[in-house]
């Protein structure tokens, strides 16, 4: 992420070089896994030289973290868009089935977010992380909900999460709307 100086030189951009490791180890976490990811995998996907990945993240837990930090920033994104189609909702447990049902459309996106529980349930440092979803859910879901009706609700998503990426089948959307309907009522 460099531009040109006005003498022809690359201006530096370390914060810009940065975030372009970031990115490339996010998308890279959704197609190899925590697991998978390698210096040499992120510095390719950047198109940085592999020095610059070990000069900004030393190990690849720092890498990896990183990377999971900046998903979860882009999944607050996503829970804010939930919130806002389940504010003019008349049918919220409807509502809530079709948000699901397209989220589990970029099964790319379900896998990071599965990644980062795996991940999490491993690193005790990423769990605040790993929570952001869920606890957000329930916030949100609390606002057309009990308490309990929203946390069932919230675990009965993950679920369907987990259901989706290990089953070659259809989400039953019915089926969804009806179990949300009980517990948020």
């Amino acid at each position: 992420m460099n531009s040109p100086a006005p003498d022809g030189r690359s201006k530096r951009d370390p914060e810009g070089r940065r975030r372009k490791i970031v990115e490339a180890a996010g998308q890279l976490v959704g197609e190899v896994g925590v697991a998978g990811l390698t210096h040499r995998l992120v510095a390719a996907r950047a198109g940085v030289p592999l020095g610059a990945t070990t000069y900004y993240f030393t190990s690849l837990d720092d890498l990896s973290a990183a990377a999971l930090r900046h998903l979860t920033e882009e999944m607050v994104a996503g829970l804010d868009a939930w919130e806002a189609a389940l504010e003019g909702s008349a049918d919220v447990p409807a509502t809530l089935a079709g948000l699901m049902a397209d989220y589990l459309a970029d099964r790319g996106q379900a896998l990071l977010e599965t990644e980062l529980y795996v991940a999490a349930a491993r690193r005790p440092e990423l769990r605040p992380l790993a929570r952001t979803w869920g606890d957000g859910l329930v916030r949100i879901l609390a606002a057309h909900a009990e308490p309990a009706g929203a946390r069932a609700a919230a675990a009965l998503l993950d679920g369907v999460l987990v259901h989706a990426l290990v089953r070659d089948e259809p989400l039953d959307l019915p089926a969804l709307r009806a179990s949300l309907t009980k517990l948020l009522t």
